[in-house]
């Protein structure tokens, strides 16, 4: 639909004169024959008829009138709006990501970015990888903050790694250790995140091909990190998700390391607001790089590449 077809025949339905609203929105007066003519093929009946005086509304274009006039205040709105969003003045931003992102990013970079554009309304989405690219895919989000893995279908802008650590019952047998062998996670009851919650575990168990002692899962990290430290089992969980996990447990390193990908999903650049994107700059403002790795021997550096 072409807005500016509206546009010259509300105006036309005003002047009553062809060449008069061509000059106000500039057409040639054959121009606005064309356009007019091309409106009411689209549309299946004629708009005007012509007379000595001037051009009127046909019954039909009476009828539509009123409805023409509200699409044109509707597109004035939008325009008005999209010219505010430009400047950043109001506007509103959907982002789905991570519980541990939210709890351990989001608030600063949010209290950053509200400094500068206060008038901006930020709403938060949390769920697994399955939840925030399908948020993301339905336009229900702006953009996800979330692993690479499994978002071969969206656009990414790498963030930072996130290594997985194993996650421990705190006894002495674990206490004096550097890294844990991903080897032994066989010998052990296992503690698993729902698939779809988070894929680079279960990558992990899939590349080594580690068949572990599956006693529970949950979509709940802190839920896993206290069946841990209730000496339920152990567990892989990424190194963000229990930084700020208030149990008694031990983390460690993997042997072989593995990490995860974090980082900013979106479907089309074209689609970004101006806001989101100037959301987006702030986080790659704000955030930290990486942690260094951990000092593990060379042959302990194993991960994968591939994404999915």
């Amino acid at each position: 639909m072409e807005i500016s077809k509206y546009a010259l025949f509300a105006d036309v339905a005003e002047t009553h004169n062809f060449t008069k609203s061509g000059d106000r929105l500039g057409y040639t007066q054959p121009g606005v024959s064309h356009t007019l003519k091309s409106l009411e093929t689209e549309l299946g009946f004629a708009l005007f008829r012509r007379a000595r005086n001037g051009a009127f509304l046909t019954p039909a274009g009476r009828q539509i009138l009123p409805l023409v006039r509200q699409l044109l205040s509707v597109n004035e709105h939008l325009e008005e709006t999209i010219s505010s969003l430009n400047g950043l003045t109001t506007g509103h931003i959907t982002i789905a990501c991570f519980a541990s992102i939210s709890r351990n990013w989001l608030p600063q970079i949010i209290y950053r970015f509200r400094q500068d554009y206060p008038g901006i309304e930020i709403e938060l989405l949390e769920g697994g990888t399955d939840d925030i690219v399908g948020w993301i895919e339905d336009h229900v989000a702006d953009f996800g903050l979330l692993s690479r893995r499994h978002t071969s279908a969206l656009n990414w802008i790498q963030l930072r790694e996130d290594p997985l650590m194993a996650i421990l019952p705190n006894e002495p047998k674990y206490a004096q250790r550097k890294s844990y062998p991903v080897a032994e996670m066989v010998k052990q009851p296992f503690i698993l995140s729902a698939e779809g919650t988070d894929y680079d575990i279960h990558h992990l168990l899939d590349k080594t091909k580690i068949k572990p002692d599956i006693r529970f899962t949950s979509k709940d990290d802190h839920a896993i990190v206290s069946m841990v430290a209730n000496r339920l089992g152990i567990s892989i969980l990424p190194k963000l998700v229990i930084d700020d996990a208030d149990y008694d447990f031990i983390s460690l390193p993997l042997s072989p390391y593995f990490k995860r990908d974090l980082g900013i999903a979106y479907k089309d650049e074209s689609a970004l607001s101006p806001a989101s994107k100037k959301f987006i700059q702030h986080i790659q403002a704000v955030l930290p790089p990486s942690a260094d790795p951990p000092d593990l021997p060379e042959e302990d550096r194993l991960d994968a590449e591939d994404p999915d």
